[in-house]
């Protein structure tokens, strides 16, 4: 299910001040505390919601890992503890007569609560495990989902990722809960996947666009003409220039990859490489003997 922006969550515009964004936090936090909406679970969903989209764009770390994924990537690599470390907003809320701690704690949960510094002290999350999953070129392409075993606690364990369409070799998904086991009653640690791309024997990519080599003929480079090229999506018919030069690029627009974590897509390349034969025929190398005479 997609998650909230969490700029629209607080009514604000991405790129809002630290000064907006507490301005913003305050006055909603205010108007949905629970205190003042005994019994109304709408707001304290709404609550709930608002100090979720605060704990992330106040946090300076978070709120770039956010601008950059988007909001349903940005949850691929944060579980809700995560979001709630180190936050704290007692200071916010002085004078109001509003307490904190109790309210989260009922709201968020004692796992939350114990990342704000309250009850459980002791509890600790468990060991983040790591390991890289292969996906072909193909699969960073389309996006879909790919099936990984690992071992954990000794035991073999087996589930499906989802690959978001466009993701880059070296990219890390993020698996809640699939990491050691959390000591005192804290949560289990999470599992990090690096993905690995495959090569193409056609394509190369660099960035979000994609690169074909492609060869044509002499004749075709200098009289230019239509030429059919491979595409990730089908063949496609694409016109060179006359005289057109070894190593120019034709850009075939929004052919590349997906851009993650945002719309639209990189540009395909097509470089041009001239291709020269290593034996010729008695007739072709009469033809070339004219050409070269001629000044070809």
């Amino acid at each position: 299910m997609a998650q909230r922006d969490y700029y629209e969550v607080l009514g604000l515009k991405k790129g809002a001040s630290v000064e907006e964004l507490k301005k913003a936090y305050r006055k909603l936090a205010v108007k949905y505390h629970p205190d003042k909406n005994q019994g109304d679970k709408q707001a304290e969903e709404r609550f709930k919601e608002i100090n979720e989209a605060y704990a992330v764009l106040s946090d300076p770390k978070k709120k770039e890992q956010f601008d950059q994924f988007g909001s349903n990537n940005f949850h691929q690599r944060y579980s809700q503890e995560d979001i709630f470390k180190g936050f704290n907003v007692d200071d916010l809320f002085k004078g109001q007569g509003f307490g904190t701690d109790d309210i989260f704690s009922r709201i968020f949960g004692d796992a939350v609560k114990r990342q704000r510094g309250g009850a459980g002290r002791m509890a600790a999350k468990g060991e983040d495990f790591s390991m890289e999953v292969q996906v072909t070129f193909r699969d960073a392409y389309d996006g879909g989902e790919k099936r990984i075993a690992f071992m954990r606690e000794g035991a073999r364990e087996e589930l499906s990722v989802k690959i978001p369409a466009g993701i880059e070799s070296g990219a890390k998904l993020r698996v809640p809960g699939r990491g050691g086991p959390g000591r005192m009653g804290g949560p289990s640690g999470d599992l990090f996947l690096t993905v690995i791309v495959g090569p193409d024997p056609l394509f190369q990519r660099e960035g979000e666009d994609i690169v074909h080599t492609h060869e044509v003929r002499f004749s075709q480079a200098a009289l230019g003409g239509s030429i059919d090229v491979p595409t990730m999506d089908g063949t496609k018919r694409i016109k060179i220039p006359t005289g057109i030069q070894p190593g120019t690029k034709v850009r075939l627009k929004g052919l590349g990859f997906p851009k993650v974590g945002a719309q639209g897509r990189g540009d395909m390349y097509v470089r041009i490489a001239v291709q020269v034969p290593e034996r010729l025929t008695a007739q072709q190398r009469e033809l070339l003997e004219q050409l070269n005479a001629a000044g070809l």
